[in-house]
């Protein structure tokens, strides 16, 4: 399985994906008291949780988010969870808790299915840079 610090939670995101790649940038930047690290799903270690959680990539198209304590959540639990973290106003989103987890879903999965045709896609991975390297695990 994947070893992360027991204090942290990490992001499988779609390294091709440029919403996604934007996402991970945002909450790069909003992330004040250091909780997150990041990988693809496309990685060894994106690849290793998804094996070890017997999870299905045809039916599973999202971010997922992982902690050694918790494990995993998918699409818009997974999402808002991570905004929770991030500090106002866009914690304030956590109030979408509220709506049944089968309608925040299909709004998930509705932007989750376009999000190719509506925000492009990269050729290959992100790479983060010298200074971020500490936060990605490969």
């Amino acid at each position: 399985m994947v070893d992360i610090p027991k204090n942290k939670k990490l992001i499988l995101f779609d390294g091709v994906c440029n919403l996604c790649n934007n996402s991970v940038q945002y909450v790069i930047k909003h992330d004040k008291n250091n909780l997150f690290m990041f990988t693809a799903l496309q990685s060894d270690a994106g690849k290793a949780i998804i094996e070890a959680y017997n999870i299905d990539t045809e039916k599973t198209d999202s971010i997922l988010l992982y902690s050694p304590e918790k494990g995993i959540d998918y699409k818009s639990t997974a999402a808002l969870k991570i905004a929770s973290k991030l500090g106002f106003p866009i914690n304030a989103m956590s109030v979408f808790f509220i709506v049944p987890t089968f309608i925040r879903n299909w709004a998930y999965d509705y932007i989750a299915k376009n999000r190719y045709k509506w925000y492009g896609k990269k050729e290959a991975c992100m790479i983060p840079t010298p200074e971020l390297k500490n936060k990605f695990l490969e």
